[in-house]
């Protein structure tokens, strides 16, 4: 083979070679892009958080946002999130740090209050357990999270102490459990969200807290006096489930969370503006869909413009 043919023949290897070597250069470089922009957001772990009215102990994790470490003394909004166990489905830390960088959002720490096989019996409503005998610890639970959690958390971080920028979120049976803390606690909550709630949880036939067999939120809501000054953003997903118990063509998630939303309203809650309803055509009971609407509910609750936290330590 003289130099001409061995010229030719070893072209389409060499430009093969350097299309791979741009190729692993730009995935190189997009993988540390991205790992920088995840690390803007720091993860603190309070490992064994021990709590006294449960009886047990779990890791809490906290993400921090870009420019807490710096010398300024600011105070931050703070977002407790049920099912913390879950945040890498949920893209918490990527959607946190994404939202930051771009300016859509205020800085704030979120606290994520991991679970395991106790979920069925802490998460529920406080006032009374369900008829298939799960939430038999929601009221501990609730103790927990504004006796103990919170005021470690504060006592650690700077967090605020304005209910207005204190939130609470949780998915499916985690949802339930933040409204019902949220709606009970409003001296510490200003705001709540709720992905596919669980608010079909009903009462026993023995239950005398609340009457038997009504869904149990829809009465806590309706025996309260007062608007409680809560903001309140719900999420339902036409997917969410196929269920239709008196077959009107409209799945229970969606039925059980806008009957939820008429109660509030007379209470004087107004859609659109303390109270906000998302409707996912063709979303899903899961994290992909949740994850998809997690910056929408960050953008609401959280703000640039209004929520900038100058509290002094």
């Amino acid at each position: 083979m003289n130099s001409t043919q061995f010229v030719t023949n070893i072209q389409p290897f060499l430009y093969s070679l350097l299309i791979l070597s741009i190729l692993l250069l730009y995935q190189w470089r997009t993988r540390r892009v991205r790992q920088a922009l995840l690390d803007s957001v720091t993860l603190t772990t309070l490992a064994a958080f021990p709590s006294a009215v449960l009886g047990h102990s779990r890791d809490i994790l906290v993400f921090l946002p870009p420019g807490y470490t710096a010398a300024r003394p600011q105070r931050y909004p703070v977002l407790y999130l049920h099912d913390g166990q879950e945040v890498a489905a949920l893209q918490l830390r990527e959607t946190m740090a994404r939202l930051s960088q771009r300016g859509k959002i205020a800085p704030l720490i979120v606290v994520a209050i991991p679970t395991d096989e106790a979920r069925l019996q802490e998460y529920g409503t406080a006032v009374a357990a369900n008829a298939k005998g799960y939430g038999t610890e929601a009221a501990a639970y609730s103790q927990f999270v504004a006796e103990e959690l919170m005021p470690a958390i504060k006592a650690r971080f700077r967090t605020t102490s304005d209910p207005a920028q204190t939130g609470i979120l949780g998915v499916s049976l985690g949802g339930l459990s933040a409204f019902d803390i949220a709606w009970h606690h409003p001296q510490l909550f200003g705001l709540v969200g709720v992905f596919s709630g669980s608010f079909w949880w009903r009462a026993g036939e023995e239950e005398t807290a609340v009457t038997p067999d009504r869904r149990i939120m829809h009465e806590v809501v309706q025996r309260t006096a007062t608007h409680p000054g809560l903001r309140v953003w719900l999420q339902a997903a036409t997917l969410d489930e196929t269920a239709d118990r008196d077959n009107n063509g409209v799945i229970d998630a969606i039925q059980d969370t806008r009957e939820l939303m008429a109660e509030m309203a007379r209470l004087g809650y107004q859609e659109g503006q303390d109270m906000i309803y998302i409707e996912v055509v063709g979303g899903r009971h899961d994290q992909a869909t949740w994850a998809r609407l997690l910056p929408q509910f960050l953008i609401w609750a959280y703000p640039p413009a209004e929520i900038e936290c100058r509290d002094r330590v």
